[in-house]
């Protein structure tokens, strides 16, 4: 049983509290502050000195009420339930508070993270005489169309004494019991600011899908991979994010909403559970988890949203699934650090952050990849972080810190935004480490020239930005036939291969060979143009062709009709040019 450590408030600036007498205590340990008890957390110590960011509002607190620490750092309890759940950033369950304290949070609040009533159908993995590490299965449990494993918590090992029989349990209960005396429930906590250990960790070789063609074909990122979403205000952050956690090939999804504004993380709120989950027929939200954390909430919890989000993915990663982690915004985040760092005096930095923002933000990423668990298992997180520059200026510290630490890098553009062009992600701005640690992926599974192709894309996207330029000063007519092909080409690219409509169902998403079809005809189509000019055909010909048409509404095709509109369209391509040759 931890001793519990008293101390007294000293002085209030904000969620900063300095408690006097606050011997034995530890850092990072989670405190009780005042007679309401609101929560907070030690951050620095000095002495019998403690300072103490809170985690809610400290409005009415006064000099000399009490400050208690529990001993034990900020931990989430891990264990089923968590699906379909929306929590704010220390795990408290928002439904709940709403029963106990109505649409607003009531200060010093106390309900369990999990339905501690709900019985769950328990099968044991083990027997008696086997013997167990940390995080080995122990059994499982359905929630929903989900199976959730049971795990034992990290840091225990030993042989199983006795185990539960197939029953129905609630978390509470005990499952299982280790010779040394150790009881088992279906539920741990871990703390959140500590990463969870693993066997170890694999290279990246498996790509992470998100059903957008600019990303899986030219920016990919690999499962247990990291990248950055950086774009100004209205650019289609969220809402890039939302699709990836619907059409993503992962197996679980966490969504952090990490100092958004409230009507967004309404939008997040009210559109997560209508949205259908394309692998299951059912609510996305049965294997989804939502951490609302806005922006007019307390800064602290703000800053603790995030690692309470990365240690739920880590938790289903250790079950051998693939987790998404939406992290929407770090520039939020960031700006908690910076506020708490003012707050306890310490050093700014660039633009007034503090001087570890960098050290931080590598250790929240580096949270991610692909592992062999303690138990055996092979699972990965792949974190997604949204940026949101002021100004849309890349070159503030938030996005240059991320930049140099993230593998992909897909930049939003406010000007393809207002152009209606979504998702609007800047071709000629973004990139991806990870593409030819991939290239042997693509080889296999999807077409031996795959990365030809997209080589040739991007060449051809990139020579037609060059031309408009000059198009844009001397007009369209100084340009030579083959240079208003690629101009052409280019155009055919970006609005019927690279832009996506988000509303008509078979165009949201699309397969990695359906893209590969869309490559090759487009590609075709440019070797095809180009052959006629050298053979004395002209560009208007080329232009007016009406298979034009047909390439445009090949990605409105449905996945099972799209082999044979493709092997039509190719035909068409032959005959269309053998006539303009002619």
């Amino acid at each position: 049983m931890t001793q519990n450590k008293s101390g007294v408030v000293q002085s209030i600036a904000g969620p900063a509290v300095i408690a006097k007498g606050m011997y034995g205590a530890k850092m990072y340990d989670i405190v009780r502050v005042g007679t309401e008890r609101l929560v907070g957390e030690i951050i620095r110590l000095d002495g019998d000195t403690a300072f103490v960011q809170v985690y809610e509002d400290t409005s009415g607190l006064t000099v000399g009420e009490p400050v208690q620490t529990t001993g034990l750092p900020l931990s989430v309890e891990l264990g089923p339930g968590m699906l379909n759940g929306i929590y704010d950033g220390i795990q408290r369950p928002l439904g709940k508070i709403r029963e106990a304290s109505g649409d607003f949070i009531a200060r010093g609040i106390e309900v369990s993270s999990l339905d501690r009533e709900q019985l769950w159908d328990f099968t044991p993995s083990v027997n008696v005489g086997d013997s167990v590490g940390g995080s080995s299965i122990l059994g499982t449990v359905p929630e929903f169309s989900f199976t959730h494993k049971i795990l034992t918590p990290p840091e225990k090992s030993g042989r199983v004494s006795w185990i539960a029989p197939a029953g129905q349990y609630n978390i509470d209960q005990t499952i299982a019991r280790l010779e040394d005396g150790s009881e088992l429930r279906m539920a741990h906590y871990w703390p959140v600011r500590a990463p969870r250990p693993v066997a170890k960790k694999l290279d990246p070789s498996l790509p992470f899908l998100t059903g957008m063609r600019i990303l899986d074909v030219l920016f990919p990122l690999v499962m247990g991979g990291t990248a950055a979403i950086p774009g100004p205000f209205g650019s289609g952050k969220t809402v890039t994010q939302q699709s990836v956690a619907k059409y993503g090939n992962a197996d679980i999804v966490v969504y952090v909403g990490c100092g958004e504004r409230g009507n967004e993380m309404t939008d997040v709120l009210v559109e997560f559970p209508e949205l259908e989950d394309p692998k299951t027929g059912g609510p996305l939200m049965h294997r989804t988890i939502l951490i609302a954390n806005t922006s007019n909430m307390p800064v602290a919890a703000r800053e603790a949203s995030v690692y309470t989000g990365v240690t739920l993915a880590e938790y289903f990663r250790d079950q051998g699934y693939s987790v998404s982690l939406m992290a929407d915004s770090t520039s939020r985040w960031a700006e908690a650090l910076r506020e708490i760092s003012s707050r306890l005096e310490e050093m700014p930095a660039e633009e007034g952050y503090p001087p570890y923002l960098g050290a931080k933000l590598a250790a929240f990423y580096e949270r991610s990849g692909a592992v062999t668990t303690l138990g055996g298992e092979d699972g990965a997180v792949s974190i997604i972080g949204a940026v949101s520059p002021a100004g849309g200026d890349m070159s503030e510290p938030v996005t240059q810190a991320t930049l140099r630490i993230t593998g992909a890098f897909w930049r939003l553009d406010a000007g393809l935004a207002r152009r209606r062009h979504f998702p609007a992600i800047n071709w000629n701005g973004s990139y991806s480490l990870f593409t030819p640690i991939l290239d042997k992926w693509y080889r296999a599974n999807i077409g031996e020239d795959f990365p030809e192709l997209r080589q040739r894309i991007s060449s051809i996207l990139q020579e037609e930005a060059s031309l408009q330029e000059v198009v844009q000063l001397v007009g369209p007519d100084a340009l030579q036939d083959n240079e208003r092909l690629i101009i052409e080409t280019g155009r055919m690219l970006r609005q019927d291969f690279l832009q996506q409509n988000g509303f008509d169902p078979v165009d949201a998403s699309a397969s990695m060979p359906k893209n590969y079809g869309l490559m090759k005809m487009f590609l075709k189509f440019y070797d095809q143009a180009g052959a006629a000019l050298s053979s004395g055909s002209s560009i208007d010909e080329i232009i007016q062709s009406p298979v034009i048409e047909k390439l445009a509404r090949a990605r409105y095709t449905p996945e099972g009709d799209f082999a044979a509109y493709a092997d039509g369209v190719l035909s068409e391509l032959d005959s269309t040019f053998k006539a303009v040759k002619a």
